[in-house]
């Protein structure tokens, strides 16, 4: 009795991308193998066609969004990657598929191709402030709703811009400009790398 397993089975990232280049064609802007992984850069605008083909196309069947997570690179023009990590779990292989933003211009949802990615999707915008267009629910989804900015980009401060506390005397959680507050300090001892000599609390050991 022979089993019908479906789609043959691809047995290398090489033969996926040989299906994957005269597919897309000129959609294709880069692509590359490296440590054992694929990553293919595409148009924002074909995000969904391309998601879409390589999904349903048999020899490919990438049927799972692991992730999609954002990227920051403030010097470039367009600052942000949107990155989405595939999986074939029919061919044990996974692609990564990129594109490229800016912080006004919207890359359409992806949620009518990968339902999950609406969670993901959230998440981008709440972190790096990428907007998707088409989105059902596009709100913060780890920060509070007033939030101030998005703490992930790189030229967002480490300490914020807020804090917040539990008033007392007005029986509610208050926001606050950050205030860091720490008391001048005098160290007036070498330190081991620099010099030699006793450090405080070295007098102990040798009693």
């Amino acid at each position: 009795m022979t089993v019908d397993t479906g789609p043959e089975m691809i047995a290398s990232l090489e033969e996926m991308l040989a299906i994957i280049e005269p597919a897309l064609g000129e959609t294709l802007i880069e692509r590359r193998i490296a440590h054992g992984e694929l990553t293919i850069l595409v148009p924002a605008s074909q995000i969904v066609r391309v998601l879409t083909f390589l999904r349903d196309d048999p020899g490919l069947l990438f049927k799972e969004l692991v992730d999609l997570c954002g990227v920051d690179w403030p010097e470039r023009e367009q600052r942000f990657d949107v990155v989405y990590h595939l999986l074939s779990l029919h061919h044990n292989q996974r692609i990564r598929v990129k594109v490229r933003t800016d912080e006004f211009t919207p890359v359409p949802s992806v949620v009518s191709v990968f339902p999950t990615a609406g969670w993901f999707e959230r998440e981008a915008w709440d972190m790096y402030g990428i907007l998707f267009a088409d989105h059902p629910d596009l709100r913060r989804l780890l920060s509070d709703y007033g939030f101030d900015g998005h703490p992930l980009r790189k030229d967002f401060p480490l300490t914020g811009y807020v804090e917040l506390r539990y008033d007392d005397e007005q029986k509610r959680v208050v926001y606050e400009p950050v205030k860091l507050r720490q008391d001048f300090r005098s160290f007036d001892f070498l330190s081991p790398w620099e010099g030699s000599g006793l450090l405080p609390g070295d007098e102990k050991a040798q009693g």
